[in-house]
């Protein structure tokens, strides 16, 4: 005679198969964009410009949630998105807030510092940042609850000069552009070059423009006249004049910055750590290459997934915890988690021409006691961060 399982035994089974196959309320993110980016118009986005976007930054998210689909499935959870775009800084902070009501558990931007700063204010939710680099997020302006995907212009130029260094190339001609901004980055420039004992040999600026008086100031050969180097930095956050300048300088010497050797968060040609798989899912997906704004945008995503099986239901609080404290891997070699005295992600570098990765950052040699990826960017003991630990 066959005997039959007690029923309690049944019914506890049935429950644990329920709860196993049950999906957790799915984590709700909304995206703020800029309307009408003018980053993202026809005629430069087809320039090309290095270290600029080449499209939205929900192509790369989209990727990374679409490649998580299988994992977010099996740990019960999800993830939707939400694509808010806002014209200024007031606009993003009215959207920010409605999105919070509507149980936003994170909040993206791709937006500039201003916008950025007013969506961090305006809520209590984390609030990824995937394309301002400016330093002041990470330092006067940081906020507790402010993560940072995109590397920040100190950052970029820490391996620059890095790279100057190791190269042996200690006499920098800086060649700085006209707009604020400009000179903003030409400051973190020149405090990168005196950080890593490199020498300025001298600081001039160039101006694009169609004034017949002012055609000396974007003539290379003029800027580059006169004094000796052995490279040229150039600042040029337009990115127009930054890629005329390679093999047009007085002497023959190599260009970095903006343009010639430019230090990105990705480039579609890295060829290691399977880093080619992952450019060709973008391009499969977005049918264009994939640039250091589509990577930050995908690491996000890739931050979300950790933190949503992580914690796949449960208190919004330890969602965050997660977030924050996870680690990630990039594709470029290394675990890459974010720091907790400015919330800017770790990340290596990469140094590119356009046609491929030259080399990385970190370069190799450089000493760091606890963590090398700290040697970019702001490190712990300068506590430009007053409002995190």
């Amino acid at each position: 005679m066959r005997l039959r399982p007690p029923l309690s035994l049944l019914a506890a089974a049935a429950a644990l198969l329920a709860a196993a196959t049950a999906q957790a309320a799915p984590y709700k993110v909304t995206l703020l964009v800029r309307a009408d980016d003018a980053r993202l118009e026809r005629n430069r986005v087809e320039r090309a410009y290095l270290g600029h976007p080449g499209g939205p930054a929900g192509d790369g998210l989209g990727v990374a949630l679409k490649e998580a689909a299988f994992e977010l499935d099996a740990a019960g959870t999800a993830i939707t998105v939400d694509t808010v775009p806002v014209a200024d800084a007031a606009a993003a902070r009215a959207a920010a807030q409605k999105a919070e009501k509507a149980g936003a558990a994170v909040l993206l931007t791709d937006l500039d510092a201003a916008a950025t700063l007013a969506v961090a204010d305006a809520v209590q939710r984390p609030v990824l940042n995937l394309g301002a680099a400016d330093d002041r997020l990470r330092g006067p302006d940081c906020r507790p609850k402010l993560l940072h995907l995109a590397p920040s212009e100190r950052m970029r130029a820490d391996a620059l000069a890095q790279t100057l260094a190791a190269r042996k190339w200690p006499q920098v001609l800086l060649l700085t552009g006209p707009s604020p901004l400009d000179a903003e980055r030409s400051a973190v420039a020149q405090a990168a070059i005196k950080r890593y004992g490199l020498k300025l040999a001298a600081v001039k600026p160039f101006k694009l423009s169609a004034d017949p008086r002012e055609r000396n100031l974007a003539n290379p050969l003029l800027l580059t006249g006169g004094v000796a180097y052995d490279a040229v930095w150039v600042v040029d956050s337009d990115g127009e004049f930054a890629r005329t300048l390679p093999y047009r300088t007085a002497l023959p010497r190599p260009v970095v910055g903006d343009g010639g050797l430019v230090p990105v968060a990705w480039h579609a040609q890295f060829e290691r750590f399977g880093a080619p798989q992952v450019s060709r899912r973008f391009q499969k997906a977005a049918n264009r290459p994939m640039t250091g704004a589509d990577w930050a945008a995908w690491m996000a995503g890739k931050a979300l997934v950790a933190a949503a099986v992580a914690v796949p239901k449960g208190p919004q609080a330890n969602f965050e915890k997660a977030l924050a404290e996870g680690s990630v891997d990039g594709s470029k070699g290394v675990v890459m988690s974010f720091r907790p005295w400015d919330g800017q992600l770790r990340q290596p570098l990469l140094l590119t021409d356009g046609q491929g990765v030259i080399s990385t950052a970190p370069i190799e040699g450089v000493l760091h006691p606890k963590n090398v990826l700290d040697t970019l960017g702001a490190d712990a003991p300068e506590k430009l961060c007053k409002v995190r630990p």
